[in-house]
């Protein structure tokens, strides 16, 4: 598979007629439903609702055009919320642009170099404790527009620690009002697709294609309108809404200003990197398609610096808005561009409508966008039935996720990560010394001569397991020590040198030492160490009956 192969063009040489048809009606559906949520990601990120759309139509459209999948839809979603909130409020706009153009240029050389499988390298309970607390501080985030609240003023609460004593502290400023107003729009979320289900024929099957968030929005428009309600609206705290197409521009930068948000960009990148490639992965499944990980890398790399030099927030594949495309008929990419195109119309046409959402609906859509994404139900099915060590790593970067932010959870969950896996590989590893007389599969008995000892290593000799190799005994009467290790598929340089180290004793003592079945990974190392050299190739026989013999010669 070749590194960059856009699957338009892929697409497009065997692209019939009837099939145009599935993919604008799936695309202008997608687009319908991405229309208030990336309105409500943007309000969540700290920036205007009309950068969302920016991202939405820019990232969307480059993405599709470029990427190495038939069907993912790309835009922006609530992994980054959180992190881009962060980097507007400590670098302000130019910082967040920066980071996003730096997470592309990240994200274009992974594809480059091929390293778009490497993600799977990343535990699952890591990406499912950031992703529960990600959910949990978009929540958070939403209840003081959900409640309308009003905070005092001065308040800057960033981290989800400092919202939740904002909160605490404005409760006295509750509106009823908001809360009916979001209460409605919350049972709309939840009530709609349920009555689509419920619901036989064109009827039920017309509702379940109507998103729920379009039709929350439409009655808390029309209940705010002409109700006289007093609710917040979007256009109440961004008068200034622009319905214009951004021209590109490249922020003023420092040395400086790299570093600062350079870690942020890498967390951009991964996070990118991750979620398009599963979302890539579930609608494989769907369409029965494999997907060029490498060309979506370097697809979502050039989505994100488009999206940023266009004013944009930072944009991944979005799974949900993926599976909308596919269950709607989509099967080209040209569904993902007309859903960029689709967005374009309304930010150009209908943007005054947007101005007119009231802030508990976009409350409420988020709320259930954490609802979405929390998957508590796996989160708690870890919990129970996994082992002590993956629900410590996931716990931890769930806390660390909403009580710091996603550069220290991953960092700190990677981390531990590691060095449980370790433990648990040097667990694995034991060496269990032969009595007298053997059992063996091939023969029906192995004698062991005299003044000889014979040890069989089981699993990886790496650094962690080197402290079990002290183990050997070389005894006062011992000619021959002959280890056995055919079931040591890798060893590394700490386990080398104790090989060495063990060699070295053995000499001083005039005993032989003798490999029998080391494998070709082993081997290669040895022999690059130079341990064979000072081995010699003559006592490292294929099988435990030649190295048995050779020590009964002694």
């Amino acid at each position: 598979m070749k590194t960059f192969q856009p699957k338009l063009f892929v697409c497009l040489k065997n692209y019939g007629k009837g099939q145009i048809v599935n993919d604008i009606v799936a695309g202008v559906i997608v687009a319908i439903i991405a229309l208030p949520l990336s309105i409500a990601l943007a309000i969540a990120s700290g920036v205007s609702p009309e950068q969302g759309l920016y991202t939405a139509i820019i990232a969307g459209f480059f993405i599709a055009f470029f990427g190495g999948s038939r069907v993912n839809i790309s835009g922006p979603t609530a992994a980054f919320a959180t992190i881009v909130a962060g980097v507007v409020a400590t670098q302000g706009i130019s910082g967040l642009v920066l980071a996003t153009i730096l997470a592309g240029i990240i994200l274009i050389l992974l594809g480059v170099f091929r390293l778009g499988s490497l993600i799977k390298y990343i535990p699952m309970t890591i990406t499912t404790g950031f992703t529960a607390g990600i959910a949990v501080t978009i929540a958070v985030g939403q209840v003081k527009d959900f409640l309308g609240l009003t905070f005092a003023p001065g308040t800057n609460a960033i981290e989800t620690a400092e919202k939740v004593e904002a909160i605490i502290r404005s409760i006295g400023t509750f509106n009823w009002q908001a809360l009916l107003v979001g209460g409605i729009a919350m049972a709309i979320l939840i009530a709609w697709p349920m009555l689509g289900k419920k619901i036989n024929g064109k009827v039920g099957a017309v509702i379940g294609k109507i998103p729920p968030s379009i039709i929350a929005v439409i009655v808390g428009i029309v209940l705010v309108r002409f109700t006289g309600l007093e609710v917040n609206t979007i256009g109440t705290l961004y008068p200034d809404l622009s319905s214009k197409f951004p021209t590109p521009s490249l922020p003023s930068f420092s040395f400086g200003t790299i570093v600062a948000v350079l870690p942020d960009a890498f967390t951009i990148a991964v996070l990118a990197a991750i979620e398009s490639l599963l979302s890539c992965v579930v609608s494989d499944g769907m369409i029965g398609d494999r997907h060029n990980s490498n060309t979506e890398l370097i697809a979502q790399g050039i989505g994100n610096i488009c999206s940023g030099l266009f004013g944009g927030i930072p944009a991944t594949g979005a799974i949900a808005r993926t599976a909308a495309n596919v269950k709607n008929g989509g099967r080209s990419p040209i569904s993902g561009i007309v859903h960029a195109v689709v967005l374009l119309l309304f930010l150009l046409i209908l943007m005054p409508v947007a101005k007119m959402i009231p802030m508990p609906v976009i409350a409420a859509i988020l709320f259930m966008v954490a609802y979405n994404m929390s998957e508590y139900k796996h989160f708690i099915h870890i919990c129970r039935h996994s082992p002590k060590s993956d629900i410590i790593v996931m716990v931890l970067t769930f806390v660390l996720t909403v009580v710091f932010d996603l550069v220290v959870a991953i960092a700190v969950g990677l981390v531990l990560a590691t060095v449980l896996f370790m433990k648990r590989m040097s667990d694995v590893t034991h060496i269990r010394r032969w009595n007298a007389t053997e059992e063996c599969a091939d023969v029906n008995a192995l004698h062991i001569p005299d003044n000889t000892i014979v040890y069989e290593i089981h699993g990886p000799l790496f650094f962690a397991a080197t402290d079990k190799l002290n183990s050997f005994a070389v005894e006062e009467d011992t000619h021959t020590l002959i280890i056995r290790m055919g079931d040591v598929a890798t060893i590394d340089a700490s386990a080398m040198k104790t090989l060495e180290d063990l060699l070295a004793t053995c000499k001083q003592n005039d005993v032989r030492l003798i490999l029998s079945h080391v494998n070709a990974h082993p081997k290669k190392v040895m022999q690059k160490a130079g341990f064979l050299a000072k081995l010699g190739e003559e006592n490292l026989p294929a099988t435990i009956e030649d190295a048995l013999a050779i020590a009964a010669k002694e």
